[in-house]
C-alpha cells in the first residue's frame, strides 16, 4: 500500500499508509463514510497504536474524506489489489522446486 502516490501537498499530520489502513479495518467492521470511520479509529486508538503510527490520534471525518477524494481510483484499486494477492501467496509457492532425484 506503500505505493499509492499522496495526493496531499502539505498538512500531512498522517501517514497515507496508516489512513488506508484505517479505512480498511473500519469496513471489514461494516462502517459507512468518513464519519464512522473516524469514529471506529476513537473507539479503537489504543489497539490501533499498536501497529500504526498515531502521533497525532486519528484523522478529522474531514481530513478522511478530503484525503479518499484525491486519491486515483484506479491506482488504489492496482495497489489494493496486489496487497490482497500477497496476503493469499503461501511462502513455498514463490520458491524453486527442489530438483528431482
Amino acid at each position: 500500500m506503500h505505493q499509492i502516490p499522496d495526493p496531499r501537498r502539505h498538512n500531512r499530520l498522517h501517514k497515507l499508509s496508516d489512513i488506508i489502513t484505517l479505512a480498511i479495518f473500519a469496513a471489514i467492521c461494516g462502517t459507512e463514510g468518513s464519519v464512522d470511520v473516524a469514529e471506529y479509529g476513537r473507539r479503537n486508538l489504543n489497539w490501533l497504536k499498536t501497529f500504526l503510527d498515531r502521533p497525532h490520534g486519528i484523522p478529522s471525518h474531514d481530513t478522511l474524506g478530503r484525503v479518499f477524494a484525491r486519491l486515483q481510483p484506479e491506482e488504489f484499486e492496482r495497489c489494493f489489489m496486489a496487497w490482497m494477492a500477497s496476503l493469499t501467496r503461501h511462502p513455498l509457492q514463490d520458491s524453486p522446486k527442489p530438483p528431482k532425484p
